[in-house]
């Protein structure tokens, strides 16, 4: 690999969120109740040796890789599909045309897994929230959009879980979030970075506006021992 970002989930799992993992030699995984990834840190029979090894009774490895890569043997294919992986043109912080959100904390758990039930942004377990910090916005007492960190890397974070209500949708809400996180990511000395579907148009054009750019297309490979498979 030339660059951490060709293998994020590897570069989390051994560097900054080392607490958050468990594995051995060269593969890891993320407590599922964290986040249901796992990660290798190269495409080897060795390396799925490894993964084989740890990896949860009854689950599949979620990869992220630089391509759809060739199954080993032993393991059977579940799903692969392509994202874009894109961070922003530039590394200074953009205007603050948005007004502060709220920073969402332990207190604020059941709100944020009610709002995930509804706006469904992707994984999201019951501690997913400790890998970052969160932001949201409320309407009512109630929380209407939020977003947050989730892989983090040497001098590279995450954004992720980002979501809006139903109800709250074409007001913005999502960019503004955006962009307190990116300026707080910048200030910090951390470049921002997402992953996004590439059918997902309407969130790919946010992002293009909010400065990000297509860096890479990475795969996000679900795959299972065969003894595992049923």
């Amino acid at each position: 690999m030339s660059h951490v970002l060709d293998n994020p989930g590897w570069f989390a799992l051994i560097g900054p969120q080392a607490d958050f993992a468990h594995g051995q030699g060269l593969a890891r995984h993320f407590y599922r109740d964290i986040a249901p990834f796992s990660a290798i840190e190269e495409a080897t029979p060795a390396a799925y040796s490894d993964l084989a090894s740890d990896l949860p009774s009854n689950t599949e490895a979620r990869l992220f890789r630089p391509s759809d890569e060739a199954l080993p043997p032993g393991w059977l294919a579940i799903d692969a599909f392509p994202m874009l992986q894109m961070v922003p043109k530039h590394d200074r912080p953009i205007a603050e045309d948005y007004a502060v959100p709220d920073d969402l904390t332990e207190a604020d758990v059941l709100a944020m897994r009610e709002l995930v039930d509804v706006a469904k942004p992707g994984p999201f377990g019951p501690r997913t929230h400790r890998l970052g910090r969160f932001v949201g916005y409320r309407e009512n007492g109630r929380l209407i959009a939020m977003a947050g960190e989730r892989l983090r890397l040497p001098s590279y974070v995450e954004l992720s879980a980002i979501c809006t209500h139903p109800v709250a949708r074409g007001r913005g809400l999502a960019g503004k979030l955006m962009r307190c996180l990116m300026n707080r990511a910048i200030v910090r000395g951390e470049s921002p970075f997402l992953h996004v579907r590439p059918e997902n148009r309407e969130a790919v054009s946010l992002y293009h506006r909010l400065g990000f750019t297509v860096r890479r297309e990475i795969w996000v490979l679900w795959r299972k021992p065969v003894s595992e498979a049923s």
